[in-house]
């Protein structure tokens, strides 16, 4: 039942790679909470930093499942992103999935155009059109391919825009652009494929909801944020 909920995630959010860091120049922090079939398991927050042309965004993510009192499935998770001007620069993470350990280490290389990726289940190039896979840029509704956040693997997206729609959080009602993302390939296992619906306020492109179905129904819900 465990490699059920290996599915994640993660997550965790132009041109693809970029984060277009002025549309985050106020933003100093976004935290999330972490749902399956509606009952609050952990969050997703996520701090930013500004100084000149740099900024830096560290995630802290942290949930469990829990099935007859036993902990079937946990994430612990930290992360810190990098970009200079609009581009990433460096990624990484540490992850403890049911206590093992997961990990990415993510580099520009400025000679080659390229990342390079030493992941726990990829270590290789990349491109530098891939994003990191996580909910916080919305500019992962742009990509082609993204990057995990928890192991490095590159996973080819495809996404499509579904309509607008007003849906309510925490007491306020937002009016919103629906997004379906999935992965390009149809022949993985459904525990590897991608298949999101992810809702983002039209006002400031903050991604307010994120649902997708595996052993349950699990959802990234916004719940606060703040702008200097």
């Amino acid at each position: 039942m465990k490699k059920i909920f290996y599915i994640l995630i993660i997550f965790f959010f132009s041109s693809p790679a970029q984060s277009h860091s002025t549309h985050y120049k106020g933003i100093v922090k976004i935290e999330m909470e972490v749902f399956r079939n509606n009952e609050l398991i952990g969050y997703s927050n996520y701090f930013f930093e500004h100084q000149n042309n740099l900024m830096t965004v560290r995630n802290y993510t942290q949930f469990k499942v829990e099935l007859l009192g036993a902990t079937i499935f946990s994430i612990l998770s930290e992360a810190i992103e990098k970009f200079k001007g609009d581009q990433l620069i460096f990624f990484k993470s540490t992850t403890f999935q049911n206590n093992k350990e997961k990990y990415v280490n993510l580099l520009l290389d400025e000679s080659k155009n390229k990342f390079i990726i030493d992941g726990s289940s990829y270590k290789g190039e990349a491109n530098i059109d891939c994003i990191i896979g996580n909910w916080w840029n919305h500019n992962i509704l742009n990509a082609k391919q993204q990057i995990s956040p928890l192991s490095g693997s590159v996973k080819d997206q495809i996404v499509k825009y579904v309509g607008e729609e007003s849906i309510k959080l925490y007491g306020k009602t937002y009016l919103t652009d629906r997004y379906k993302l999935k992965s390009k390939d149809e022949n993985l296992p459904d525990n590897k494929k991608l298949n999101f619906d992810i809702w983002i306020d039209k006002k400031n492109n903050l991604i307010l909801k994120v649902k997708y179905k595996r052993m349950g129904q699990w959802e990234y819900r916004l719940k606060d944020y703040k702008i200097n």
